[in-house]
């Protein structure tokens, strides 16, 4: 009985960051603050331009922004909306 799974597509940052322009992502910053919005760009840096960004302080709707600009040094970590 083989046990093996079949071997996964090799992903890494670069490949996510292409896929996910123009798509929903959620942003935490290192406050705990989280902007979710449609990721417009980034660059080398991190820096994140968001389009239709709402910010989740705990969890709780605080406010809604037309576009966002997040330094990149105050990024946690980007993750992809389903």
């Amino acid at each position: 009985m083989n046990t093996q799974q079949p071997p996964q597509a090799v992903r890494n940052p670069t490949e996510f960051i292409k896929n996910v322009i123009g798509r929903p992502v959620v942003v935490k910053i290192n406050s705990g603050v989280n902007y979710k919005g449609t990721l417009a760009c980034l660059d080398g840096y991190m820096n994140i331009a968001l389009e239709n960004t709402e910010e989740y302080v705990n969890g709780v709707l605080k406010n809604r922004y037309g576009d966002c600009f997040i330094r990149g040094n105050s990024v946690q970590y980007i993750s992809a909306s389903k």
